[in-house]
């Protein structure tokens, strides 16, 4: 009865990678529109090594010199969520996508998690906490961004933005330093 289990269960698995593929050839499809590639190549380019929210974060610090602390930690907060996500596609090392032609170029040839999810979804958590409600939206596009880039599959975006909002979420109190942000 076991073995008939286990192979039910790989079944379930290769359903899941069958639909992952779909889905990414679907997204990626939706890349050749010149102004669809154009913002998901530039949503991509943003998001490179969460760039686009550490800036933010710094800049953010830079302004708001009541809670200038806070978003420093919140903003190591991203950075590490950022630096974990990285480890776990060195342990993983699932290739990316080879059934699509990319739109961008990538730092690395892994694609589990997405380090782009994983920061952007982090950062959603941090900046909610300072109440910036664009960085949920700007979050979700990054993630879509990676998809439509042809990069990721759905599932490398899905647990990255899992793995980067639990990190953020684990890290909330430090970030406010015991106090409300």
């Amino acid at each position: 009865m076991d073995d008939l289990h286990d192979l039910q269960d790989l079944d379930d698995l290769d359903g899941l990678d069958d639909m992952d593929h779909r889905i990414v050839t679907v997204l990626r499809a939706c890349g050749t529109d010149p102004r669809v590639a154009a913002a998901a190549r530039a949503l991509s380019w943003a998001g490179e090594h969460g760039a686009l929210w550490l800036a933010a974060g710094l800049a953010s610090a830079a302004v708001d010199a009541p809670r200038r602390s806070a978003w420093l930690r919140g903003t190591a907060l991203t950075a590490g969520a950022h630096v974990v996500g990285m480890g776990v596609k060195r342990v993983v090392r699932r290739p990316r996508p080879p059934h699509v032609e990319p739109l961008v170029r990538t730092a690395g040839r892994y694609s589990f998690p997405s380090a782009h999810a994983t920061s952007a979804a982090a950062a959603a958590v941090v900046f909610g906490a300072f109440g910036v409600r664009a960085a949920w939206p700007l979050a979700a596009a990054v993630c879509a961004s990676r998809l439509v880039t042809g990069v990721h599959y759905p599932s490398d975006v899905a647990a990255g933005a899992a793995l980067g909002a639990l990190t953020a979420r684990l890290g909330a109190d430090w970030m406010r330093g015991g106090t409300r942000v």
